[in-house]
């Protein structure tokens, strides 16, 4: 009894280190979702709490990352139902100096990525921004591989189209 006690104190300590050392990142994804900087912290503190509400459903130890990242990316779906009427002031957001943690450096990527279809673009920013692999990616959203990998080259394909295209 006490060594499955010790195994989940330990499960506990390594979620918890994980949640500690990558929280920005975490901001940054959830933000990515609403473009408001409490709500983002809002989603952020639900995850967390939800994470560690469920550590039970973490059979591997090693998975921390794409585990706690599924729970990010439905928390902030489930936020995006809840608050359907939800109305961003981009250019307000964009220029904003308060905000400048939260925009990419590169204005003109940031405005692509946002032009692009959620499908891609989440996918887009776990790749190259959280820098996930093509499998954590398809576990996170639930998605085949082939799957994750088809919308990726198709997402960095528009990308590439929308950045060349408009006049920024």
């Amino acid at each position: 009894m006490k060594l499955l006690s010790s195994n989940k104190k330990i499960k506990e300590k390594k979620v918890k280190d994980y949640i500690v050392n990558n929280q920005e990142g975490f901001y940054k994804i959830a933000y990515s979702y609403v473009k408001n900087q409490d709500d983002a912290l809002d989603i952020v503190h639900d995850s967390i709490c939800k994470a560690l509400s469920k550590l039970d459903s973490l059979k591997d130890e090693e998975a921390i990352k794409p585990w706690f990242y599924k729970i990010l990316i439905n928390s902030s779906i489930d936020y995006i139902r809840k608050n359907s009427k939800y109305v961003t002031l981009e250019e307000e957001l964009l220029f904003d100096e308060r905000n400048s943690n939260d925009t990419y450096t590169d204005i003109d990527l940031q405005r692509a990525l946002e032009k692009l279809p959620e499908e891609y673009r989440v996918i887009i920013v776990l790749r190259y921004f959280e820098d996930m692999k093509i499998d954590e990616i398809a576990n996170v959203l639930s998605q085949n591989t082939n799957t994750i990998k088809t919308k990726l080259y198709t997402g960095l394909r528009r990308l590439k189209m929308k950045i060349k295209t408009e006049d920024y």
